[in-house]
């Protein structure tokens, strides 16, 4: 298992960070939105699905991965 913590903009409210999350989940991946710090830490295995489909998982929702 992999663990990493991204930078996102544009999250501001709690439904920014329950569509993250629900994205994250939908592909099969584990993630913890942090509002405050505009992060979501993400625990995945590598072997299941790569950080470009975690990356994009988030973008379709309209944020941005920096």
């Amino acid at each position: 298992m992999q663990n990493v913590t991204l930078k996102v903009q544009g999250m501001s409210c709690g439904h920014c960070v329950h569509s993250v999350e629900k994205a994250l989940e939908r592909i099969g991946v584990s993630g913890k939105a942090d509002l405050a710090a505009g992060t979501v830490h993400v625990r995945y295995d590598e072997a299941e699905v790569n950080l470009n489909a975690i990356r994009e998982a988030i973008e379709e929702q309209g944020y941005d991965v920096v």
